[in-house]
């Protein structure tokens, strides 16, 4: 049975941990989420990373409140984070969901939080380069893999080479979205849209995205955040493909071809 240290249980061992993997609310809250949180764990245990979690200690980055304009909050949030991070003497983290991601790396630091922070397709295309991780491919040969890109990871951050480099491990074949990369389009979670009511138009915004997925034909249509698989599942289901079309994290794609779950 897998089993995670917390920081705290790490700290009165006498032990500090390589990186943080910092979870998030998603990851921790959400049942589908948790399912790539799991996926995520146990590649990094079988890597080898000496990694821990906040557990309790953890709250809300303040990205939600920060994106719906509530300033105070978010740095109350913030404030609250650094404090118990910058105590542990933390140095590196690595997340599964680009708003963390962002947030920690790029508002934290004028708040205090000094960081390296990585998202997860960062860190597992590093932890394969090494020789630490690696991927047999047979569970997804001969199949097609879409990518989505999220905003928070993509545009926000640049970061869209480590997941393809991901999906081409796989022995699959990746095949790229008309609206991608620089050019791609929002699922339609960024900005605290996740937790209110969509505002009147004539689509929703991840039918549309979801409608542009599926008509690459793909097997399997990877994300590589929590928000974005809800949304493109979802969007999916919109569309009654959920038995032939698949959505899942790149967490959980190289997890599978390690046949860890």
């Amino acid at each position: 049975m897998l089993q995670v240290p917390t920081l705290a249980e790490m700290k009165s061992a006498g032990t500090q941990p390589d990186v943080l993997f910092w979870v998030g609310c998603a990851g921790s809250f959400d049942d589908r989420a948790k399912k790539i949180t799991k996926a995520f764990a146990l590649l990094l245990e079988k890597a080898g990373i000496k990694f821990a979690v906040l557990g309790t200690e953890e709250s809300c980055t303040g990205d939600p409140a920060k994106r719906a304009g509530n300033e105070f909050l978010f740095q109350m949030q913030a404030f609250g984070n650094i404090q118990v991070m910058n105590n542990y003497g933390v140095k590196n983290i690595v997340t599964t969901c680009p708003h963390c991601f962002n947030t920690l790396k790029n508002e934290y630091p004028e708040l205090g939080g000094n960081y390296v922070v990585k998202h997860h397709s960062e860190y597992l295309q590093e932890l394969l380069n090494s020789g630490k991780l690696s991927i047999q491919g047979g569970a997804f040969k001969g199949k097609k893999i879409t990518f989505h890109d999220p905003c928070y990871l993509g545009r926000a951050n640049g970061v869209y080479e480590a997941p393809r480099a991901l999906i081409e491990k796989l022995d699959s074949e990746l095949v790229e979205l008309k609206r991608s990369r620089a050019k791609g389009l929002c699922c339609g979670a960024g900005g605290a849209q996740m937790f209110k009511e969509a505002e009147k138009g004539n689509k929703e915004i991840n039918v549309e995205r979801s409608e542009e997925a599926l008509a690459a034909n793909p097997d399997i249509i990877a994300a590589g955040c929590p928000f974005c698989n809800t949304m493109l599942t979802d969007g999916v289901k919109h569309f009654e493909k959920e038995d032939k079309v698949k959505v899942y994290d790149l967490a959980e794609l190289v997890a599978k071809a390690e046949d860890l779950i």
